[in-house]
């Protein structure tokens, strides 16, 4: 059956899959490959703030205790952090800054995470921690303003609510790191954005006692925070993990989470950002990598900005290293890119919803339909997934109608991304998975992860144009609509894109110039009958 899409918006497309990305820790910003990344993800996608982790973690070296004198004294150096939030302006997007984690010459214990062990106890002197907040945010303010640092969201601390990430996942205990950051963060300016609890999923009965702790305290919130994951327990194998995943649905669910869980509470009505998502919540999963992601994924950015203020997909690039240092090109990261800038096709997606217009005319289980100013009609469709894998949808129909006004014909550009098309991963296989391409290889998957491309042109009846999709596995499409103003001159005739049908074809039997029996020699030729001349022979 075909769709018919209104004439008229039914509403404005949140930008708010756009708001924010993760990345790997701060200091990896240093790095030419995660720049080069990034300003490729800013050039096709345009992200407008960045979050990850360890901004006060020892390889930033912000927090610098000495001796001087018999007293204790604390430097604090900001030339990595400088460094960091230089390029990223540069590149057009602002920090989403993370308070996190304790330098180990502040923490109260030895406890840490990650390769890169981040330390995860409480201070061992609040004040001193309350120092260095205030510092780093001061600075922060001093070089680049008071009115551009506003803009900058400063969540406290990474999911407390697990052991992993914040001692004996002690409740108490982050409710007054929370309290103790909050108030160094307004002591420095008072409008800036300052929020929490940034719990995983699963953890949801943290946001009440929360929003009842910094009410009874009157400490400041000016946002809520929560992540959104969907795998199950992982399965380990060497340098990697599968899982099991729960319906893209569920992400959904997850990201209107905090909104139901403080109803009638005094954070009610604050922004909530879901500052991490994705499928899992492990950077060695191949899932990541491949064509069923991006469609599994569709849905989600379709749709999340109706529930959510932003939802920061978990990271933009795989020069990530929580897991250690990754062993193979594809190695299951959560970038949307590779190491050397190799686009997965969830890149596509984010690519292709970055080319959709503001104003949303339709919406469906396997579609999204937008208009922008100029009058282009974009539309995004996938095909459905199982997230079992015993299942997979091979074909898939959608049919539109779509309005398109002012012309009788339409150009049509499809992109698209499947297990077929725009799938460097699959080409990776294919290639033998080398841990390592060779230069060669490495254009040859920079290739492979191009979406397909093609264009045709329809006609326009009655102000609509009939759009038919067949989508194959996995795949996710972007049809572009845009009508046609004709500018072909008069005289242009395709006929005669090889000659004037009326004229004779070089070497029959009525071609003068061939020398076939009756015909004329050329003029200039010295053969009998012709024109002496300079052998320079004039044709019309």
């Amino acid at each position: 059956m075909r769709i018919h899409v209104p004439d008229q918006p039914t509403g404005r497309l949140s930008d708010a899959w756009r708001v924010c990305v993760g990345t790997g820790r701060f200091d990896l910003a240093l790095r030419r490959d995660y720049q080069d990344s990034l300003a490729l993800v800013q050039r096709e996608i345009g992200f407008r703030h960045i979050r990850g982790h360890g901004l006060l973690s020892d390889g930033v070296g912000v927090h610098r205790p000495y001796e001087h004198r018999g007293a204790r004294h604390v430097r604090h150096s900001f030339t990595y952090v400088d460094q960091v939030v230089d390029a990223y302006l540069e590149l057009g997007v602002r920090p989403f800054v993370e308070l996190g984690f304790m330098p180990s010459d502040l923490a109260s214990g030895d406890q840490t995470v990650f390769w890169w062990r981040g330390n995860v106890t409480p201070p061992e002197s609040w004040t001193e921690w309350a120092d260095l907040v205030r510092a780093t945010v001061g600075h922060l303010v001093d070089r680049y303003g008071p009115d551009e640092v506003r803009r900058w969201p400063i969540e406290v601390w990474n999911e407390p609510n697990l052991p992993d990430f914040w001692q004996r996942a002690d409740r108490d205990a982050y409710h007054r790191l929370y309290e103790v950051s909050a108030h160094a963060v307004k002591d420095v300016d008072a409008g800036l954005q300052v929020g929490g609890p940034a719990i995983s999923p699963g953890a949801d009965e943290w946001l009440a006692p929360f929003a009842e702790f910094v009410t009874a305290r009157d400490v400041p919130v000016d946002f809520v925070s929560r992540h959104a994951y969907t795998s199950g327990p992982a399965r380990h194998v060497p340098f990697g993990t599968h899982q099991t995943l729960a319906p893209a649905a569920h992400l959904l669910e997850q990201f209107a989470a905090p909104r139901r869980h403080l109803a009638g509470t005094a954070l009610a009505d604050l922004p909530v950002h879901i500052t991490e998502f994705n499928s899992s919540y492990r950077p060695d999963n191949p899932i990541h990598d491949t064509a069923f992601h991006a469609a599994y994924l569709a849905p989600v950015l379709a749709a999340g900005g109706d529930l959510v203020d932003s939802f920061s997909y978990w990271t933009f690039s795989d020069v990530f290293e929580e897991q250690g240092i990754p062993t193979a090109l594809f190695h299951g990261g959560f970038g949307l890119l590779t190491h050397r800038q190799i686009k997965k096709p969830t890149y596509h997606l984010y690519a292709f919803m970055a080319r959709l217009g503001d104003r949303v005319l339709a919406r469906g289980d396997d579609h999204l339909v937008t208009r922008d100013a100029s009058g282009r009609v974009a539309v995004l469709a996938w095909a459905p997934v199982d997230v079992t894998g015993r299942d997979p949808v091979d074909r898939h129909e959608v049919a539109l109608s779509v309005p398109l006004s002012g012309a009788t014909s339409a150009f049509v550009l499809r992109s698209s991304v499947s297990e077929e098309h725009g799938n460097a991963w699959r080409a990776w296989g294919e290639l033998g998975r080398p841990a390592s391409p060779r230069p060669g290889q490495l254009d040859t998957l920079r290739e492979a992860a191009e979406p397909a491309r093609t264009h045709r042109s329809l006609p326009v009846a009655g102000g609509r144009v009939a759009v038919d999709l067949t989508l194959s596995r996995h795949e996710v499409t972007l049809v572009e609509i845009t009508a046609v103003r004709d500018e072909t001159p008069p005289w242009w005739d395709d006929a005669r894109l090889y000659g004037d049908p009326g004229d004779a074809a070089p070497g029959s039997d009525a071609d003068p110039d061939s020398g076939a029996p009756g015909g004329d020699a050329a003029p200039g030729s010295g053969a009998p009958g012709g024109d002496p001349g300079d052998g320079a022979a004039e044709r019309p």
